[in-house]
């Protein structure tokens, strides 16, 4: 192509580009608004619900019901001359006022959006969590918010993630052995050669995956009933392996690094553990 054919060209093409019309250019923004809503898992107390979360410009949505009545004690009406959602439990008062944008808890006032969508009232889930007394989090490994109640033994992402590593390690073994797999993760915890978080322990790639579970994803699935009950034995700290941070099953592995570095402790079931 000429010199003057492209000069040509380029300038037809500016004159297309500056002639587009300024509405599809504004469209483009909209658009990524939306995209950005989506919807997340919540769990409550380490329990994975049925139910969703909406995330919107970085705050977590629920419906008041869904929230109200997993927690348990909550009576929730609709007020019709008022237009707002009132909630009761004993003496206590939470009403949810999607016209001013407030959550009243016993007569104290706080600005959230609220909003009524599709007969159910959403409002923001930490907001009202933390009004509740409970603490409410963002739990990256989830994806999604974790909520612990403020009667609850536990925090809620350290028994979700204990009772699942816990299942998906040793489910079917006896609770001794299910209480040892327990022990290894806290114990890493407590040592300065790990992460000193739980879920930071399950997750953990410093020297490439750490437990079998996170890479094969069998870490996410429900937790077997038993497995519950050790996470929360060993949250209560009882113990079966003192010390031990590292174990194997001779059956799956050869557990050839382990043998020749680490100190053998005892074996539980179908694991050998290592100091």
């Amino acid at each position: 192509m000429t010199f003057l054919k492209r000069s040509i060209f380029c300038g037809l093409l500016t004159a297309m580009l500056l002639s587009t019309p300024a509405q599809a250019v504004a469209a483009a923004p909209a658009e990524e608004t939306v995209r950005t809503e989506r919807t997340v898992p919540v769990q409550i107390d380490g329990h994975l619900l049925d139910w969703s979360g909406i995330v919107r410009q970085g705050v977590t949505y629920v419906p008041l019901r869904n929230l109200l009545d997993t927690l348990g004690g909550w009576t929730l009406t609709w007020d019709a001359g008022t237009r707002t959602a009132v909630a009761v439990s004993g003496d206590r008062r939470l009403t949810a006022d999607p016209t001013a944008d407030t959550i009243t808890l016993d007569g104290v006032s706080r600005s959230g959006k609220v909003s009524v969508e599709q007969g159910r009232t959403v409002v923001p889930l930490r907001l009202v969590g933390e009004l509740l007394g409970a603490q409410v989090e963002w739990d990256g490994y989830l994806s999604g918010a974790a909520v612990t109640s403020s009667d609850a033994a536990y925090n809620a992402v350290d028994y979700y993630w204990l009772s699942r590593i816990i299942s998906a390690e040793s489910q079917g073994e006896p609770l001794e052995g299910q209480i040892a797999v327990g022990n290894v993760v806290l114990n890493r915890v407590a040592s300065s050669q790990f992460p000193d978080s739980i879920a930071g322990v399950v997750f953990d790639r410093q020297y490439a995956v750490q437990f079998e579970p996170v890479e094969n994803g069998t870490v996410y699935n429900h937790p077997y009933h038993l497995s519950l009950e050790a996470a929360a034995r060993v949250l209560d700290g009882e113990t079966s392996v003192d010390g031990a941070l590292y174990f194997y099953a001779p059956a799956l592995s050869p557990g050839t690094w382990i043998n020749a570095n680490r100190t053998y402790l005892t074996t539980i079931g179908c694991h050998r553990f290592y100091l």
